[in-house]
């Protein structure tokens, strides 16, 4: 994947994490800038999700880590677990709204 490619896709990808919150019902607020999607919690934490072009990388950060996910197939997956994108953003959801999260992310 060149870089412009890759770009589109994780342009593409921040959309289906937004509409995903959306659709989800939860109340967690959003917002993309310059690439950067922040998702904020009632309580004031974060998650922030992030391209990293260089890398061919998307990071995560959240209240438990920094994950940096590689394309695998057709989903992002994490490089020391292996736990998907969906499945990462789900968790750490949860773990920051102290309540189950389930997002129906489209990371195709």
């Amino acid at each position: 994947m060149n870089e412009s490619e890759f770009n589109q896709h994780i342009d593409d990808l921040l959309i289906s994490i937004e509409d995903a919150v959306e659709d989800a019902g939860v109340d967690i607020d959003y917002e993309t800038v310059a690439g950067i999607l922040t998702l904020e919690f009632d309580n004031g934490s974060k998650v922030i999700i992030n391209r990293q072009t260089a890398m061919r990388q998307v990071w995560v950060a959240a209240k438990s880590g920094g994950y940096h996910l590689d394309r695998v197939g057709e989903q992002w997956v994490t490089s020391i677990s292996k736990e998907t994108l969906s499945g990462l953003l789900d968790r750490v959801c949860s773990e920051q709204m102290g309540e189950s999260v389930t997002l129906a992310i489209v990371e195709a």
